[in-house]
């Protein structure tokens, strides 16, 4: 059996097939004829590029970093002994005086020792004396005597004892300062372990914030630093009085503590502050336009001109601000930066400066 071939399908087939032979050749003599155009004109010109003169300029470094507010003493406050509260002499919030009561616990038991003790030294005192008398005369013997005057001392010394297991039993404040909320009410039975209250001095507040290891060596006791909180337009002043011993290796950073100086109304122990910092001005560092820095995967690098050439320089950079960055290492005084055509240059391309910047 003969199968009938399809001469339209074969007509078709081999006209696509004369079609694309036809537009290859028509492609490939495009390109020549642009190679050969190419060719003729040389080698492309090198880069127009615009350009900035490095120079010296005066920088001034500032620091904006959190603080809180701290006072100067701030503790909680405990009873010496246990036992059972029976007065509570606690103001919520208010200002009390060192020394000032604040709460007595029951000493009952103690104060009728005392009084036993104070009879008993009284007796002893008495017979003390007349044995004194005795022995100037030999109606006894020294030993009687000394025996006696042992007694007295040693009820003296009891007696100290229980005066200050009375004092222990009155809770006063430990320095002038601002209480806090009552923890506990009359009638409770406390230990060494339970708060009363907690009292803070609000005279001579301070401030603890850190700064970055770079920063370190810049900050000097006695610098003065500038502060604002939240809720408040004010800013207020302060100066550094301490630093930590180390560095936290956890942070990198350095803890400081500044003294604040003038009125400091408005400001609460606990607070949140916005710390601002500025450091002696640098008046030989380096200044470059930001667009220069071309970012690296480890680095950074600019395009420096030299010799009609651009050669790709690591630099390593401090300080910025709007439209400026500060170089530290890489480059002098005099190196002409690239700031333009950057996306299209490669490393030792010949360039041509067009505007040359300082």
């Amino acid at each position: 059996m003969f199968q009938a071939v399809d001469l339209q399908s074969i007509s078709r087939t081999s006209l696509i097939a004369l079609s694309s032979a036809v537009l290859l050749a028509a492609c490939s003599s495009d390109l020549k004829e642009k190679v050969t155009a190419q060719q003729k004109q040389g080698p492309r010109p090198p880069a127009k590029v615009d350009a900035f003169v490095v120079n010296t300029t005066t920088v001034s470094e500032a620091l904006e970093v959190p603080g809180n507010l701290v006072a100067d003493e701030a503790t909680e406050i405990h009873p010496e002994v246990s036992g059972r509260v029976t007065g509570l002499y606690i103001r919520e919030g208010a200002y009390v005086n060192k020394g000032a009561l604040l709460a007595k616990l029951y000493d009952g038991d103690l104060q009728a020792q005392r009084k036993k003790l104070e009879v008993q030294l009284k007796i002893a005192q008495t017979t003390e004396d007349r044995y004194n008398q005795l022995v100037q005369i030999g109606g006894i013997s020294k030993q009687d005597y000394d025996l006696t005057s042992l007694n007295v001392s040693n009820l003296r010394a009891d007696l100290d004892i229980i005066r200050t297991a009375i004092q222990k039993t009155e809770v006063r404040a430990p320095f002038s300062g601002k209480l806090g909320l009552k923890e506990i009410s009359t009638g409770a039975y406390v230990t060494p372990t339970s708060v009363i209250t907690s009292i803070q001095k609000t005279a001579g507040l301070r401030i603890d914030f850190n700064v970055p290891e770079k920063y370190t060596t810049q900050i000097k006791k006695g610098q003065n630093i500038t502060f604002t909180v939240e809720g408040n337009d004010r800013t207020y002043n302060a100066a550094v009085m301490a630093t930590e011993s180390g560095i936290a290796e956890e942070t990198r950073s350095l803890t400081v503590r500044a003294q604040v100086k003038g009125d400091a109304t408005g400001l609460l122990p606990g607070g949140f502050a916005k710390v601002k910092l500025a450091f002696e001005p640098d008046a030989n560092a380096l200044m470059i336009p930001t667009q220069s820095v071309v970012p690296q995967a480890r680095g950074k690098k600019v395009y420096v001109y030299r010799g009609g050439v651009a050669q790709f320089v690591e630099v390593t950079t401090g300080v910025r601000d709007s439209s400026k960055v500060q170089v530290l290492e890489g480059l002098k005084q005099g190196d002409t930066v690239i700031t333009t055509g950057l996306l299209g240059l490669k490393p030792d391309a010949k360039v041509t400066i067009g505007k040359v910047q300082q």
